[in-house]
């Protein structure tokens, strides 16, 4: 499996999804800040390694593209990659202003089928939490350096008791049957460190309160 979760979406699932999942307040603020951080870190691979012609990036899963605009307005040519066929084909249809959209429907801890170096930066936001086993983590991470020619910027949770806490109280009151994987900043960087990536640097989404981190990372 891709990740411990339901099955792929099918087409009206995710246009459910979508219209519940960032309607309340507080997560309209979390992708506000999600999106803050990532304009953050795209201003910085500029900085450092700037672009001579537009580049190839994968969003990967993309979901139902939460992030396409933020990506194509970087100028940056984009692939949308997820498990679900119907995420991949909502997604293309957010890549406004883009001639000749492109997605594809894959299976991360299997292999993506992409020739190595491809990509200058791959994003891989909500996807970390849900691999419990560190082989899952380690195939996907290896895959994406293989595909990558430079960037990463992928999210996970660090551990928080915190947090903890909070998602023990949602099981019990709410009964959510989502269940997530905290691992250590040391087990995380050991993770990225042994499929090729330099951490450089880490934003927690809101520090102290929120287990949800982003990493830059920089292939070696």
């Amino acid at each position: 499996m891709f990740f411990s979760v339901k099955a792929p979406f099918k087409k009206q699932e995710v246009a459910d999804y979508e219209r519940r999942r960032y309607r309340g307040l507080d997560q309209k603020i979390v992708h506000g800040r999600e999106v803050k951080i990532l304009k953050k870190m795209m201003r910085f691979i500029e900085d450092a390694s700037p672009a001579a012609a537009p580049a190839l990036a994968l969003d990967a899963p993309c979901g139902y593209g939460r992030f396409s605009r933020l990506l194509l307005e970087r100028n940056l040519r984009l692939v949308s990659c997820d498990l679900s066929a119907a995420m991949v084909e909502r997604a293309v249809l957010k890549e406004f202003n883009y001639i000749i959209p492109m997605g594809i429907v894959a299976n991360m801890i299997e292999g993506l089928p992409f020739k190595p170096n491809v990509f200058r930066l791959i994003l891989s936001m909500r996807l970390f939490h849900h691999l419990h086993e560190s082989e899952e983590r380690s195939s996907v991470l290896g895959e994406f350096s293989r595909a990558s020619s430079g960037w990463l910027i992928l999210s996970f949770y660090q551990v928080n008791p915190l947090h903890l806490i909070q998602r023990k109280l949602r099981r019990m009151f709410k009964k959510s049957k989502t269940r997530i994987k905290m691992i250590s900043r040391r087990e995380f960087e050991g993770e990225t460190a042994e499929a090729g990536f330099q951490v450089v640097r880490v934003i927690p989404l809101f520090r102290g309160i929120h287990a949800h981190q982003i990493a830059l990372l920089k292939k070696e």
